[in-house]
């Protein structure tokens, strides 16, 4: 029985180049290390923590930033 390297190795001849490429570009993705992230159970604990106050004034702040176009930025 192949091994899944060689499995793999075997498909792999047999794709076209593009689909090889794409093979490789998800291979790396998988391979990638990531950070550890925090588990939401953990982040239940602030739930709550920001006043309402606060919150509306985000909102506001986005909303507002996000309904204009600064065409001198880039």
């Amino acid at each position: 029985m192949a091994t899944i390297d060689q499995e793999i190795a075997k498909l792999l001849h047999r794709l076209p180049e593009a689909q090889q490429q794409r093979v490789l570009d998800f291979a790396r993705e998988l391979a990638e290390v990531k950070p550890d992230g925090i588990p939401g159970a953990d982040l239940l604990a602030f739930a709550g923590r920001i006043p309402p106050d606060d919150l509306q004034r985000m909102s506001d702040a986005i909303e507002e930033g996000c309904e204009t176009v600064n065409l001198g930025e880039w």
